[in-house]
């Protein structure tokens, strides 16, 4: 194991942030909160398991050399957490459509006979006769 708080605490603090991170995008994409669409929580889920596996990878297999800190990397999860609350906030303030009360169809005009006549139309003139 690669963590040494002690030794190394950047390197051992940026290794546990990831895999906190990348555990709570895989958390956000999988609960089903109505929220978010698929593709947000497919995305929250891939992005999280590549968090918490460059996370595993430092932790327990890396042994030493350079490695790649990504700071802009912590500002992912705290934009999906914040579109995860907005889009449950949005779906929560959205009231249920009311239901529409239609009219039944009113009955057809029957003429003296008890037919029904035809509707009445306007005639329309083609292109050529408008010309």
């Amino acid at each position: 194991m690669n963590l040494d708080f002690s030794a190394e605490p950047l390197f051992s603090w940026y290794v546990v942030l990831l895999m906190v991170s990348g555990i709570a995008m895989i958390v956000i994409g999988a609960v089903n909160s109505g929220g978010l669409s698929r593709g947000w929580r497919a995305f929250n889920v891939l992005a999280g398991l590549a968090f918490t596996g460059y996370g595993i990878y430092l932790g327990f297999i890396f042994h030493g050399g350079e490695y790649v800190i990504f700071f802009k990397a912590f500002l992912l999860p705290v934009f999906m957490v914040i579109n995860f609350f907005r889009a449950l906030a949005a779906r929560t303030r959205v009231p249920a459509a009311p239901q529409q009360m239609t009219a039944p169809p009113a009955p057809a005009a029957h003429d003296a006979a008890g037919t029904v006549p035809a509707p009445v139309t306007a005639p329309v003139a083609s292109p050529a006769q408008q010309a």
